[in-house]
Order: C-alpha cells, then sequence, then structure tokens
C-alpha cells in the first residue's frame, strides 16, 4: 500500500495543538506557550507552515520578517512585525523523527527562501539550537558572531548559534 508523502501547507489556526504537541516532543528544552505560536500565525501566516500527510502532522515552521541582527527572546510575544524589516527570520522549524531524512526540511528551507525573496529580503536569518548548525550550514547559512548577539543567545544555550543565509545571486532558488 502506498501512501503519498507528507507535504508542506499552510497552517490554520485549527492545527495549533497539533503544533503544539510537535514542539514539546522536539524541543522540549525550549518550551514555548501556545500564545507565541498563535500570534506568528496571525503576524505572518504565510511564514507558517505545517509538514501533513495520511499519517498526521510531521512538523511546522514558523517564521516572518524581521530585524537582521535582532534575536526574538525565547517564548515571547512580538506585539508587531517591524515596518523596517530587512530580514527573514525563521523562528522555528521543527520535525518528528518520523519525518526525518526525506528532504521534508530541505524543501521548507527552499519554499521559505523562495516566499523571502519574492517579499523583497536579501537575507534569511535563524538560531540554531541543539545539534541543527550543521544542518544549516548544509542549506546555505554562515554564523554570524557578535558580542551583543552572544548575550542573548545565552538565553537558548550555549551551542546556540545566530546564522544567516544570503539570497541574492546564491543559485539554490534558481
Amino acid at each position: 500500500m502506498s501512501m503519498s508523502p507528507p507535504s508542506w501547507r499552510p497552517m490554520l489556526a485549527a492545527d495549533l495543538p497539533a503544533v503544539m504537541a510537535v514542539a514539546a516532543q522536539v524541543h522540549p528544552d525550549y518550551p514555548e506557550g501556545e500564545a507565541v505560536f498563535t500570534e506568528r500565525l496571525a503576524l505572518h501566516p504565510a511564514g507558517c507552515l505545517v509538514l501533513a500527510g495520511a499519517q498526521g502532522f510531521g512538523g511546522y515552521v514558523l517564521s516572518h520578517p524581521w530585524l537582521l541582527g535582532q534575536v526574538p527572546a525565547l517564548d515571547s510575544l512580538l506585539g508587531a512585525l517591524p515596518d523596517d524589516a530587512d530580514a527573514y527570520y525563521i523562528h522555528d522549524l521543527a520535525l518528528l523523527p518520523s519525518a526525518r531524512g526525506g528532504g521534508a526540511a530541505s524543501d521548507c528551507v527552499n519554499r521559505l527562501a523562495t516566499h523571502a525573496s519574492a517579499s523583497g529580503f536579501a537575507r534569511m536569518a535563524l538560531v540554531a539550537v541543539g545539534n541543527s548548525a550543521g544542518f544549516w550550514r548544509r542549506q546555505g547559512f554562515r554564523e554570524a558572531h557578535d558580542e551583543a548577539l552572544a548575550r542573548k543567545l545565552a538565553s537558548y544555550d550555549s551551542a546556540a548559534r545566530y546564522m544567516i543565509r544570503d539570497l541574492k545571486d546564491d543559485g539554490r532558488d534558481a
């Protein structure tokens, strides 16, 4: 019996309980309240996707326009997106172990890069946590070092890395 693989689709408010369950399983060390997910979805629905298929939910992503070099604090509300946003920020990309290894994460990053470029952004940024920096390097991101950023990253963990990907002329989206 062959089932179609899960695919990325826009997140709906009705998806939030399942999204929260994935977050609790994938990121137990970085808990965020449902209000954070609800707000990100309301502020920038185009940047909130879920990986869904016949087997149910496999993951989600939260992303939105933001300021390069600024790191939103963990489990905090933004209030609004900055009018002068100059980067596209990936707040969280989480996949259940069963959804990993099939290219879904890379596909998601490419979708977000296309969206960010089409929205006029020259760069994407994120905070890599745990052991994810290698994955993000393979997606074209590089570490950015800055003392002020280092202090902000301390609220995540000692392995947290602020990473940037240039979108102009990187050839990944062509």
